[in-house]
């Protein structure tokens, strides 16, 4: 690490897709555009960007989407993964379009793609960028996401107001930032349908972690299993040999990519000035009133 890497500013990465939901649940369903098209999600969006800008005065901030809920690499692995989610309907499809062109408008970095998911984009930045010595802030309500939690960095739920260091994590957890993937691969994960072991839950797994430290060495050093002080040690050698294949399967899907190509070879957070002609533009096609437009105006480079 650089000698004055502690002197460098955060680079917070916002999974903006959670953001853009939690707007579309709980935002009045009576904003529309003048056409009387929804824009309850874009609107929440654009209070939580404003209120997230204005708290950090952000200088290094990027900003990924999901476009790939049946199209990732991940679906290729299990067809199974995430066929849990109704995909989103038209009218919020294109709210997502108009959130989009606001984060470009106020100069922020734009990252989606059809194969990777918002995390992998997200990791792959953030690998790049601590590799530069700064701390990364990643600013989600994703726990898959709490596996990138480095030394310095931190996990900021910023609209619950819930932040997590490595030993947050680990709190929250039971286990280190980095197990996370073997601890949902163990455990399962319902919101993106991954099954994981029939029978270990959350603690189960937190407890096999702790002393095999990951999936890899569960399976090594099974023999020890039975004689370790955990509720059902015994049985748990069975079902971990009866759902290897799923396990493996599983880890597959929860470790996330951090090399992609498109990313690391050109990792731009730094805002760029803003476009007042374009929000003008867009504030107006949304019928967006003015206390918003000043707001949005304001955070401009």
């Amino acid at each position: 690490m650089p000698a004055n890497a502690s002197d460098k500013p955060p680079v917070y990465l916002i999974d903006a897709s959670i953001y853009v939901f939690r707007a579309w649940f709980s935002m009045p369903t009576d904003f529309s555009d003048p056409s009387g098209r929804p824009t309850n999600a874009v609107y929440g969006f654009a209070r939580f960007l404003s209120e997230f800008l204005e708290e950090t005065k952000a200088r290094h901030v990027a900003v990924a989407f999901d476009e790939s809920l049946n199209s990732s690499f991940r679906n290729e692995i299990y067809p199974e993964y995430k066929a849990n989610r109704e995909p989103a309907p038209p009218e919020l499809e294109q709210q997502f379009a108009w959130c989009k062109d606001l984060v470009r408008c106020l100069g922020l970095p734009v990252y989606a793609d059809n194969r990777f998911e918002a995390d992998d984009l997200i990791a792959t930045l953030a690998r790049s960028w601590r590799k530069k010595g700064h701390p990364i802030g990643i600013v989600t309500g994703d726990k898959d996401l709490t596996q990138l939690v480095g030394e310095r960095d931190f996990w900021w739920d910023f609209a619950r107001r819930v932040k997590l260091d490595q030993h947050g994590v680990r709190d929250k957890f039971g286990v280190r930032p980095d197990q996370i993937a073997d601890y949902l691969a163990l455990a399962g994960d319902s919101v993106d349908n991954i099954p994981g072991i029939p029978g270990v839950g959350p603690k189960t797994a937190a407890a096999l972690l702790s002393h095999f430290d990951n999936v890899e060495q569960i399976y090594a050093r099974i023999d020890e299993l039975p004689f370790l002080k955990i509720r059902g040690a015994k049985a748990l050698v069975q079902r971990l040999q009866v759902h290897t294949e799923n396990v493996q399967i599983a880890r597959q899907l929860t470790g996330l990519e951090a090399r992609i190509d498109a990313v690391r070879n050109n990792p731009v957070v730094e805002r760029s000035p803003s476009q007042p002609d374009g929000l003008d533009a867009l504030m107006d096609g949304l019928g967006f009133g003015q206390y918003l437009r000043k707001r949005l105006h304001a955070l401009s480079l």
